[in-house]
């Protein structure tokens, strides 16, 4: 298994002797030296098949980790990966050969290595575009030499056969012990036996790996499939193998205090459903969509690494599982936990196995044979540690300090379903387990798998879902009163009056400024499809002489011209990697191996709309091709290659395209000999510069037309024009942790390969993270009070710098040149702040003179207040304890922005804000839903015009003109609507004639006595009202089911049941 990262090869850049960024620890050093030649010395014909000499040569640096021999030897002994190094032991001589900045890293081994092995250290360092020949033979003749010395015969050189040769060095070192004429053997097995038991450092890094992959899998995975399902949102496994990753990398997104320079992940997540399983450790996550209907089965695998130590987790989620698959569930449980707890220092490791196997035929014997043939590998350095498998053949004995991942798991099982997504399916769980002294501890734990937190039930009571919705909103809406009403009480009217008077100026001229744009606007015939994507021609060869000469008939991925060649019938056939649209591998029970590759065949509903699929529509397309091999372990490599492959030509297409849909800017013109350019130094950017590299800060200049943002690495460069800003921020740390400057563009550019409109340089005001009493306190400062006076000073020395460089900006920007641009930067007003949800997570939200920002969480928000038609305050009601708003756009294409959950305290002074800033606002009880609104207006304005446009939200006008207010949460509704009354007779089945003519007569009674009435008699006959429409649907039992339902479900405006809002009753 591997994946696309090489995190422990620093060395290999050349930056460890740059200001001894990279120092090797001696102490480890000479503790694992004097392991390794102790366990040689005593196992030398067991494991390290006789060899005299061990020969260990590293492979260049890769983009596909590999989990390798020679890369954990230089880890567990070194603590770095030393690439393109080649490392000979012997009784009395240490040979090295490799670069000379290696080599400088490499001098502080020489004393440790004599003080405790007695051999001594030799250095043979090769120049640059050197091959190392000469080197390697006067290695393999001083070897030669010693053995003489010693009257021996010739040395056996023991080296790691199962890596193949990489790169030229390994190929020529691999020649030369070929053509030496020494014996060879392997010593694979020594080093997994050297691997096996584990130190104190090592146990530390994979129980944080474990606790970074139990977080990962409890506070995402569970969370995202949970809303996913609740939301009942199509995503695809990819989708969610990408976010878990992403997850993983970011580690204190998750909960997790770990350096993200120091974690990674063990392979890409694995998200299988829908009745294709494959639980072997090679498996993938597909592009198919997340199944979650009934009786359906979903498998979770996450695997994460600390300092290159890896764990795992592995979890199976039953949706509305039926009797077999619950049962099948249970067995597998049991099983799991008596394998773990076979795992006691003395056993044999095959006892294991067997204690998994002797659950299952207790419990359900028919099982046994779909039962995965072992229980799982050893865990380290390696993935799968080859010497620990846990299967019914391996006689070793389990030592205090082995540490394994036990994964255990049915397959190809069948339910009794009519739905072929339901009827087959697997079940895995996996869980990292350290052996102990006295035991094992299981340190992926925090990730339950017991049956109440896997088994989801979402069908129960579904039927009941639809029949009190139009009971539950007629109560909502007979409800409705005005907080001025209430605020009159107070003596509050002739704040709230004022503001009346000019919310209703607002809205007379919010009317006219529409209908005007509407009647100078087409509404458009978008039908919100994306235009068919441009791309260049993807050629992988232009002539027939270009294909590279068959070596076999056997599938080739030339990654040179992103191309991978098939063997049909008997000649190599070139596809480009695009054309692919997917590879999977599987095995069957003869132990052959498939590899399917599915193609991307134009107008199927899946195929990728751009210009190369729309040729050609009449020709005939390869959808499928599959292939039959003996060799599981190449098939594997080839899934991986392509897989890679396509995905960095997808990449890399995909960021051509959004490069190509960008506006041409003009050219940045530097600074010369008039003036300086203003900088500021020591800047973080966000959207950070991609790469995997370690990043760095850099310096914003303002030059002649623009900023200019670089670090020192030539590549991370970005140009702002001045022309381009559409609003600039600068806000300084308050109770924030940054002191930062914002720009909102008119137009897109790319930062790194990331497409954005939002630019922000910020500066940590102290530090993110601290460590509670790691340091000794000063005794002069035992409540560190001149700490904090330090910190504040910090705080307010950045401040200033800050505010140094807006004035000098502000003034270059008060120039005539720049007057067209009205460019000044703008700092939030924080005392207008106010809490509230505008993605994911709540933020403080600030005004400023002419927007409504959130700078500090990502997504930024930025909404310029001139583009803003009306704002609309929803769930505005008595004891309510927060509330939304959503903001409609004078774009009506553009979709509505909602802050949801601002709490209530903050709604006079959102208000007074609004009002302030000559916003029209509104209220509502309920949300609305925006879409199908904003498209009856652009289909026909005039109409909405005519209906007073946007005075349907005003409750208190309709309220007040009649005595039905059904319109009132509704929305915009231009059909004909038929009266309430007709509406009444035709739901009220009940009800007698005689008495509908007697409520007609006294209609006019009870509404010139509503004039005078107190709110407690209000109150009382809308509670006797709705207890004479018998409203029996909206007891508490089913509040209560009707609420678990919609709870975490998107809003959909009106139709929704409110179950969450108040009602009174």
């Amino acid at each position: 298994m591997a994946e696309k990262r090489n995190v422990n090869g620093p060395p290999a850049n050349g930056n460890a002797s740059r200001g001894n960024a990279y120092t090797i620890d001696l102490n480890t050093f000479s503790r694992r030296l004097q392991f390794l030649y102790t366990h040689w010395r005593q196992h030398k014909d067991e494991y390290w098949g006789s060899s005299d000499v061990l020969a260990v040569a590293t492979p260049p640096p890769s983009e596909d980790l590999r989990y390798l021999k020679s890369s954990a030897l230089n880890i567990w002994l070194l603590g770095y990966e030393f690439p393109e190094t080649i490392m000979v032991f012997g009784d009395k001589h240490i040979y090295f050969l490799c670069s000379q900045k290696k080599a400088s890293l490499l001098e502080a081994v020489r004393k440790s290595a004599k003080e405790t092995v007695g051999a001594d250290v030799v250095m043979h360092v090769k120049a640059k575009n050197d091959s190392g020949s000469n080197q390697m033979e006067s290695m393999i003749q001083a070897i030669r030499s010693q053995s003489k010395s010693d009257d021996q015969a010739a040395p056996n050189i023991g080296y790691i056969a199962r890596e193949a040769p990489e790169g030229k060095l390994l190929e020529i070192w691999s020649d030369k012990l070929k053509d030496s004429g020494l014996p060879l053997s392997d010593i694979s097995n020594g080093l997994s036996d050297l691997f096996a038991v584990k130190d104190k450092n090592e146990i530390t890094c994979i129980k944080k790996a474990a606790y970074l992959t139990a977080c990962a899998m409890k506070k995402f995975v569970v969370p995202k499939v949970e809303k996913v399902i609740d939301e009942e949102r199509k995503v695809t496994h990819a989708s969610l193998m990408d976010d878990t990753e992403k997850a993983i990398l970011d580690p204190v997104k998750i909960g997790v205090k770990l350096k993200a320079e120091n974690v990674d992940i063990c392979y890409p997540p694995i998200f299988q459903s829908g009745g294709t399983f494959d639980l072997r450790p090679s498996a993938s996550s597909n592009d198919e969509y997340l199944y979650y209907d009934s009786s359906s089965v979903i498998i979770c695998a996450v695997g994460s690494r600390y300092n290159s130590y890896c764990s795992n987790v592995a979890r199976t989620y039953l949706i509305d599982s039926n009797a077999i698959q619950s049962r099948a569930y249970e067995v597998l449980l049991k099983a799991h936990e008596a394998a773990i707890l076979a795992l006691k220092p003395g056993n044999k490791v095959s006892s294991v196995y067997e204690a998994a196997v002797a659950v299952v035929e207790r419990e359900a014997p028919e099982l046994v044979p779909n039962l995965t043939k072992s229980a799982g590998t050893g865990i380290g350095l390696e993935f799968r540690e080859s010497g620990l498998s846990l299967n019914a053949k391996n006689e070793r004995l389990l030592k205090a300090g082995m540490v394994f991942n036990v994964s255990l798991g049915f397959q190809n099982l069948h339910a009794d379903t009519s739905n072929p997504k339901s009827q087959n399916f697997s079940l895995l769980l996996a869980d990292t387990v350290i052996v102990t002294d006295d035991g094992r501890d299981v340190v992926t734990s925090a990730s339950s798998k017991s049956v109440k937190d896997v088994a989801y039930s979402f069908n129960e009571d579904e039927e009941e879902e639809e029949q009190p919705k139009v009971k539950v909103e007629s109560n909502a809406k007979d409800t409705v009163f005005s907080k001025a009403t209430l605020r009159s009480d107070n003596g509050e009217v002739s704040k709230e009056e004022l503001r009346k008077q000019h919310q209703a100026e607002l809205a007379r001229q919010k009317n006219e400024e529409t209908a005007r744009r509407l009647a100078g606007v087409d509404s458009g015939s978008g039908d919100g499809r994306a235009a068919v994507r441009a791309t260049t021609d993807l050629i992988a060869y232009r002539s027939v002489n270009e294909l590279p000469p068959p070596r076999e008939m056997m599938i080739q991925v030339d990654q040179k011209n992103e191309a991978i060649l098939l063997p049909i019938y008997g000649s190599m056939v070139p596809f480009h990697v695009a054309t692919v649209k997917n590879v999977q591998s599987q095995q069957d029970t003869n132990r052959n191996c498939y590899i399917r590759i599915l193609f991307n065949v134009p107008a199927t509903p899946s195929a990728p709309q751009d210009a190369n699929s729309l040729k050609n529509q009449g020709a005939i397309y390869l959808k499928e091709v599959s292939f039959r091999s003996k060799d599981s372990r190449h098939i594997s490599e080839l899934v991986q290659l392509i897989k890679t492959l396509r995905r960095n030509v997808m990449n890399r297409e995909f960021e051509r395209a959004e490069r190509a849909t960008l506006v041409t800017q003009e050219k940045l013109v530097l600074a010369g000999n008039k003036f300086k350019p203003i900088r500021l130094h020591d800047l973080w950017i966000r959207p950070a510069f991609g790469g995997r590299q370690r990043k760095l800060s850099g310096t914003l200049e303002a030059h002649v037309n623009g900023f200019r943002y670089s670090t020192s690495r030539a590549d991370e460069r970005i140009d702002i024009m001045y022309g381009n800003i559409k609003h600039a921020f600068f806000q300084p740390a308050e109770k924030e942790m940054i002191t930062l400057l914002h720009f909102h563009l008119h137009n897109h550019i790319m930062v790194g390969n990331k497409k954005t409109k939002d630019v922000q340089f910020y500066v940590e005001v102290m530090e993110m993270v601290q460590n509670i009493g790691g340091g000794k306190r000063s005794a002069y400062d035992p409540d560190e009070i001149e700490e904090e006076q330090r910190e504040r000073d910090r705080k307010n020395k950045i401040n200033m710098d800050f505010q140094h460089f807006v004035n000098r900006v502000n003034d270059l920007w008060g120039q005539p040149q720049f007057k067209s641009l009205d460019l000044e930067f703008d700092q939030p007003l924080r005392e207008l702040g106010f809490h509230g949800v505008p993605y994911k997570a709540s933020a403080f939200i600030v005004p400023t003179s002419s927007c409504l920002v959130e700078l500090i969480e990502t997504p930024f928000l930025v909404i310029s207040l001139s583009d803003i038609e009306i704002v609309n305050l929803e769930r505005v009601g008595l004891a309510q304890k927060n509330f939304d708003m959503a903001i409609v756009f004078k774009d009506f294409k553009r979709d509505v922005m909602r802050i949801d959950s601002i709490p209530s305290s903050s709604l006079d002074g959102i208000k007074e804000w609004l009002d302030t800033t000559d916003i029209k606002y509104y209220e509502s009880r309920l949300n609305l839903n925006w879409r199908p609104i904003l498209k009856t207006i652009m289909d026909d304005p005039q109409q909405f015009i005519e209906e007073g446009g946007w005075e349907f939200l005003n409750l208190e006008a309709t309220d007040s003109d009649s005595d039905n207010s059904q319109e009132s949460d509704q929305g915009y509704e231009p059909s004909d609507v038929e009266p309430e009354s007709e509406s009444e007779d035709d739901d009220s089945g009940s009800e007698s004639l005689v008495e509908s003519e007697d409520e007609e007569e006294d209609s006019e009674e009870d509404s010139e006595e509503e004039k005078g009435k107190t709110w407690e008699e209000l109150e009382r006959e809308a509670s006797n009202a709705d207890r004479e429409k018998g409203n029996e649907s909206d007891s508490e039992d089913e509040r209560r089911r009707r609420k678990m339902k919609t709870s975490g479900k998107s809003r959909a405006g009106p139709s929704i049941p409110i179950s969450k809002r108040m009602k009174f009753r």
